[in-house]
């Protein structure tokens, strides 16, 4: 079964990878000419400068957010968390067509002032870092809540609180944050529809022209990805580095109700600030709801099949990603052979910038013999598990590390062979991280864009292309009703998810 997986994600991801070294092969050296300008090695040092900008911003909005939320007894903490977590379960432009609405130079708040600073690579790192901001809370938040109490009590016997949030929790999750700057420079680097929106110019956006624009030129995009592989690798490595199996290396994780630290005099303030980040989080999506207005009676018209796709691809998706997770994640939480290969493996396809897999992938499918794949939704599903198949490994293999091993060993001593093992002790103990891998796997497919834009079927397209085309031409209401229309979805399926995980417990 390990073998199968595995062979399901050097499919889907590796392979990919190693058709950009084909392609720039059979087009030969004409294609690297483009390499010789300095515009795309100033794009790529914008998008590099961008990103780290958007993680640098992201970490200080987010860590210590999500130290007060998960340890400090600050009123309707949950709710803040809700309000300033579901963001980052959309796409980054749709936030932007949301800032634009409220920031805009017609916008509800906006100015020439405020128009040129959303309009700017400022504006581009404020979105992003807004968006991504709850990735470094939660992270930080669930790696403190895993936190051994009796570290936290002992300190408090002879610290303030702030004191030992700062000396005893922070350094405690340092894989924890480590892993959430990772996660959030991968996705700004790839990010697509934010800058375009923008008006600022970025390295995936020349990859974008020359694959889907009027400078069509496909060896060039294979060209121009190439210098995006070597800061796949680095980020591989720093991964490895400065998380590696201490991801998953947790205890049980307490209930946030469990002795929340009081914050004495600071309450008001800190609660003040904490809430200000949350409306920041919530502000793009009720502009959004309040420009669509005029146009919602008529949303029907625009929306087409669109939803249907996105829901029927990235569910496929999900299930796939779900599979590979307990199997792969099982074996990485057991350290069986070859399982680090393959979450290595999972996390390089992650933080390789969406491009780069992007080409790849149409390199590997866009072919008569494998038409049946790249023309119809398949080719979704594909890109799909290729990049977030990390998601069910990581999730699943967290899940898995907290089951008592002696489960699966009492079932082998009575002679139950691994599938059977798989299937009725591992997966039943682990339903719920499974199925939170799932729910992931397919929020993460519902708001990809930067992937799917690349090579989505005729007639295929899900909800996220289907904006990001009508952006340019459509009525501002009509762009906004969809935009809406896609949050909805969104909060639907991650209602459903949790009502469905709550049951589970």
């Amino acid at each position: 079964m390990l073998l199968g997986a595995g062979a399901v994600l050097v499919l889907a991801s590796a392979a990919p990878l190693l058709a950009l070294l084909g392609e720039l092969a059979a087009t030969g050296p004409e294609a690297l000419r483009v390499l010789a300008s300095s515009r795309p090695w100033m794009l790529l040092l914008r998008s590099l400068g961008l990103a780290a900008g958007t993680t640098l911003v992201a970490a200080m909005l987010g860590t210590p957010l999500g130290v007060v939320i998960a340890r400090f007894a600050l009123p309707l903490r949950r709710a803040l968390w809700a309000v300033h977590a579901f963001p980052m379960f959309l796409p980054p432009f749709l936030l932007a067509l949301g800032w634009f609405h409220l920031l805009g130079r017609e916008g509800t708040l906006g100015s020439d002032a405020t128009a040129a600073a959303l309009f700017s690579p400022a504006g581009v790192v404020g979105v992003l870092a807004v968006t991504f901001a709850p990735i470094v809370t939660s992270l930080v938040a669930v790696g403190v809540l895993g936190v051994d109490a009796s570290l936290e009590d002992a300190a408090r016997v002879v610290a303030s609180p702030w004191r030992v949030a700062t000396r005893i929790l922070v350094p405690a999750v340092r894989p924890a944050l480590a892993l959430a700057a990772i996660v959030v420079f991968a996705l700004a680097l790839s990010e697509l529809g934010v800058p375009m929106f923008l008006r600022v110019d970025v390295f995936p956006a020349a990859v974008f022209a020359r694959l889907g624009g009027v400078s069509y030129s496909p060896g060039e995009a294979s060209a121009l990805v190439l210098p995006l592989v070597p800061v796949a690798i680095a980020l591989l490595a720093l991964e490895r580095r400065l998380v590696g199996p201490r991801a998953i290396a947790v205890g049980g994780v307490r209930r946030m109700s469990a002795s929340p630290m009081p914050l004495g005099r600071a309450r008001t303030p800190v609660a003040v600030a904490a809430w200000v980040v949350g409306a920041l989080s919530a502000a793009p999506i009720a502009a959004l709801l309040w420009s669509a207005a005029p146009a919602l009676p008529r949303l029907g018209d625009w929306l087409g099949q669109a939803p249907l796709n996105s829901l029927l691809s990235s569910a496929l998706a999900a299930v796939v990603i779900g599979v590979i997770g307990l199997v792969v994640g099982h074996a990485s939480a057991r350290g069986l052979g070859g399982a680090r290969w393959l979450d290595g493996l999972a996390v390089l396809a992650f933080v390789t910038p969406a491009a780069a897999l992007g080409v790849g992938l149409i390199a590997v499918w866009n072919r008569g013999t494998t038409a049946f794949v790249y023309g119809t939704t398949a080719i979704l599903v594909v890109g799909f598990v290729a990049r977030y198949a990390v998601v069910g490994v990581r999730v699943s293999a967290v899940s898995v590390s907290q089951t008592p091993l002696h489960l699966e060993e009492a079932a082998a001593s009575s002679g139950a062979g691994f599938v059977r093992r798989l299937v009725r002790i591992v997966l039943p103990v682990n339903a719920r991280g499974v199925g939170l891998a799932v729910l992931m796997a397919l929020v993460f497919s519902l708001r990809d864009l930067e992937t799917s834009v690349l090579f989505y079927p005729p007639g295929g397209e899900p909800m996220t292309v289907r904006i990001f085309t009508l952006e340019a031409n459509g009525a501002p209401a009509v762009v906004a009703g969809l935009a809406v229309a896609h949050v909805a979805l969104t909060a639907a399926v991650v209602a459903v998810g949790a009502v469905l995980l709550r049951r589970r417990a």
